[in-house]
C-alpha cells in the first residue's frame, strides 16, 4: 500500500507561518508517499488555499461528534469538509488526555467523521507506566476496539500508534517494539474487519525526525509516519516522506 505521511502541526504557527509552511510543502517533490498536514482551526482555510492543485491533501486535528449545535468552541466535521479538509485526527493522546475523551468519544467522533466522507486517523498508544508494567499491547489493542466504529475500514480509516512517552521527547521505543505493536494492531484490524483490515494503513508517531525515519518505516507494518514537530519544518517533513 502507498504509505501515508501526515504532519501535526498541533498548537503552531501563525496565520503567516502556517501559510509558508503549507507552501514549502507543496512545493516539495512528490515523493513515494501520500503527503498530509493538519494545521490548527483558524488557519485550515487559508491553508486549503496555499495547497489547492497541489498533491498535498489538508487535514484537522479534531472534530465534533456532532454536526451542529450549542457547542462553544467546538468545530463539526461538516465544517471541516466545507473548507477542504479530506482527513482528521481523532483520539490522539493529547486529546485524551487534556480533555478527557474516552474511547466512546473518539468512537463517536469518527463515525461523524466518517458521515461526511473524511477519513478518520485514529490514535492509540500506551504510557509508560503501561508499558513498563507489560500492558502496552492489551492497552492498545482496547483503544482500538473502544474507538473505531463499524464503517472505518470501508472508508479506508487510518490508525496512527503513538506511544504516549515518545511524543515531543526525543525518545523512541526499539524497532522491535514498534514492529511488534504493529503487527499486533494489524492482528486486532483483521480480527474486526476481515481483510479489508489488512489493507488499512498504520502510522508511527512519536519523535520521528529525517535521521531515523528510514529504519522506522522500513518495518513490517509500518505503513507511514505521524509527525509531530519535525512537520512544522517543510525540509524536514519532506526529508522524512523522502525516506520511504
Amino acid at each position: 500500500m502507498r504509505p501515508l505521511i501526515a504532519g501535526n502541526w498541533k498548537m503552531h504557527g501563525t496565520l503567516a507561518e502556517a501559510t509558508a509552511l503549507a507552501r514549502g510543502v507543496a512545493a516539495g517533490p512528490a515523493a513515494g508517499a501520500d503527503l498530509l498536514v493538519c494545521p490548527p482551526f483558524p488557519h485550515l482555510a487559508a491553508v486549503s488555499e496555499a495547497l489547492r492543485g497541489s498533491h498535498v491533501a489538508l487535514g484537522a486535528q479534531d472534530c465534533h461528534a456532532a454536526a451542529k449545535g450549542a457547542h462553544t468552541g467546538d468545530v463539526s466535521a461538516p465544517m471541516l469538509k466545507d473548507v477542504g479538509a479530506r482527513f482528521v485526527i481523532l483520539g490522539h493522546s493529547e486529546r485524551r488526555a487534556d480533555h478527557g475523551e474516552s474511547d466512546a468519544v473518539v468512537k463517536a467522533k469518527a463515525e461523524a467523521a466518517l458521515a461526511e466522507g473524511l477519513v478518520p486517523v485514529v490514535c492509540v498508544g500506551e504510557s509508560e507506566a503501561q508499558r513498563l508494567a507489560g500492558e502496552a499491547e492489551a492497552v492498545v489493542a482496547g483503544q482500538l476496539a473502544g474507538s473505531l466504529p463499524a464503517g472505518f475500514a470501508a472508508a479506508g480509516g487510518v490508525v496512527a500508534y503513538e506511544p504516549v512517552w515518545a511524543i515531543g521527547t526525543g525518545r523512541t521505543p526499539t524497532e522491535a517494539d514498534i514492529a511488534a505493536m504493529h503487527a499486533r494492531i494489524r492482528a486486532e484490524l483483521e480480527r474486526s474487519f476481515g481483510e479489508a483490515g489488512a489493507a488499512l494503513r498504520i502510522l508511527y508517531g512519536g519523535s520521528v525526525k529525517p535521521g531515523n525515519a528510514q529504519a522506522i518505516l522500513a518495518l513490517p507494518h509500518v505503513d507511514g509516519a505521524l509527525v509531530g514537530g519535525a512537520s512544522l519544518k517543510a525540509e524536514d517533513f519532506l526529508g522524512i516522506a523522502g525516506a520511504v
